[in-house]
């Protein structure tokens, strides 16, 4: 069930939302209704993974609450090990097969197994938990609530990643607080804006991205087609992913809950490491607070602070995908930090417009390894933009247009939610909003609707 499906907007989201204030009153009641409906949602995909997600869940929260009365370690550190070898399991085993046939020229039997959706969010919400019970840092929590932490459904399958201590404490916030209509209406904008995103800018991309990246698994494409389908792909995986991120925060102040902002016009950074601090913001925090400050980070010395980021990097882009064009791109992305960071210590300055122009430019030309399907077309696509293809024709108005639609919308416009919350309610606003939802729900009626693009992660 996707979130700008029909099904979803006419029928399940109001559902969920009516009960849950019908039983608004009653702090348990309305909690198990979430944790229900977030099973009902999750099962919707391919009710075989509610087991996995449940079981995860439970025996997590057993082993903490074991290592809570026994004043025990090692359950929190099985635990760890339990949620990484699931995620291996279904995540990396075939890919680990893929490695060893390469080193030993042996065949390996592929499991094949179907990768449950959402299973790499909810395994580092897991994680988190238990590194902070490790730490010191993290309260007791019921198996109610730990529960509906890991499963509530507006970030179930492709996040924000959250942290137990931003959203468990709200749970038991009174939904009928002051500002209840404008959280709701607040929310919709939200949802509203995200669905925008979604349908009529990221899915419109797609017709110039596919064909292109299809063509180079088996041909070097000219310079113009690898052009437009690089440029393309990195509009279109930002509005699908920031839609997405956009929709749950819409969600979540439905009920009442604040999600984490995930993006921050990540394409206006002027350095490497600003574009990491506004793309996928949950991801890299904690990539920073449970992988790259442990490993030591930038404290104790150079040869350290470039163990440590590479060792990040490649698990980023590991954790994006079970393939080696992935692992490139995150190890493209730890040598273009370092990179940066040396320049800022010891380089001239740069101007803006072209610190700026190189930061885009290169997160661009990486993005090429995270479309790709595999090296083979990844290195068609690098030689097209080298030219080895032949120039090519201009870009038709068809391919030309929706891109400098999307391009001028993610470097100018202002970041979604400070702008969601700073609009002023009035009726022409409200019969605005509320016609371009009636069209938005007509159009996406008219064919089956796109899934995210970060549910196959």
């Amino acid at each position: 069930m996707l979130f700008h499906s029909q099904e979803f907007i006419l029928l399940f989201l109001p559902v969920a939302v009516g009960i849950f204030y019908a039983l608004g009153r009653h702090q348990a009641a309305r909690e198990w209704w979430l944790i229900f409906a977030s099973l009902v949602f999750y099962g919707w995909w391919d009710i075989r993974f509610i087991p996995l997600l449940v079981g995860q869940t439970i025996v997590t929260w057993m082993l903490a609450e074991l290592a809570i009365r026994k004043d025990w370690r090692w359950p929190l550190y099985f635990a760890v090990v339990a949620n990484l070898s699931v995620l291996g399991l279904f995540k990396y085993i075939d890919f680990g097969a893929t490695i060893l046939e390469q080193v030993t020229g042996l065949e390996f039997a592929r499991a094949s197994l179907i990768l449950p959706i959402g299973i790499s969010f909810y395994t580092f919400e897991l994680i988190s938990y238990l590194v902070d019970r490790l730490r010191g840092t993290a309260p007791r929590y019921s198996l109610r609530v730990f529960g509906l932490f890991i499963a509530l459904f507006p970030h179930l399958i492709a996040g924000p990643i959250m942290r137990h201590n931003e959203i468990i404490p709200q749970f038991s916030y009174d939904p009928f607080r002051a500002g209840l209509f404008e959280r709701i209406g607040r929310g919709m904008i939200l949802f509203l804006i995200g669905f925008i995103e979604k349908f009529f800018i990221a899915d419109q991309l797609a017709p110039i991205v596919d064909p292109v990246f299809a063509e180079a698994s088996s041909a070097v494409p000219t310079i113009s087609a690898a052009s437009a389908g690089s440029l393309a792909f990195a509009l279109q995986i930002f509005f699908d992913f920031a839609a997405y991120s956009n929709m749950a925060m819409g969600i979540g102040l439905m009920f009442g809950f604040m999600l984490p902002v995930n993006f921050n016009v990540p394409y206006r950074a002027v350095n490497l490491r600003d574009f990491w601090r506004r793309w996928h913001i949950t991801l890299s925090r904690w990539l920073r607070d449970y992988v790259y400050i442990p490993l030591g980070g930038s404290r104790e010395g150079v040869a350290v602070y470039i163990w440590a980021t590479m060792v990040t990097m490649g698990l980023c882009g590991l954790w994006h995908g079970a393939g080696w064009t992935f692992v490139l791109w995150g190890l493209g992305h730890g040598i273009g930090l370092l990179v940066c960071r040396f320049w800022q210590v010891y380089g001239p300055p740069l101007p803006a417009l072209a610190a700026w122009a190189i930061t885009l430019t290169f997160v661009v030309l990486l993005f090429v390894l995270f479309r790709a399907v595999d090296l083979t077309a990844a290195g068609n696509m690098f030689a097209g933009l080298m030219g080895q293809g032949g120039p090519g024709a201009l870009w038709p108005a068809a391919t030309l247009v929706p891109i400098l639609i999307a391009g001028a919308i993610a470097l100018f416009k202002v970041p979604t939610y400070e702008w969601a919350m700073r609009i002023q309610p009035s009726w022409p606003v409200a019969i605005g909003f509320v016609a371009l939802a009636v069209f938005s729900v007509l159009e996406v009626g008219e064919g089956a609707p796109v899934s995210f693009i970060y549910f196959q992660f």
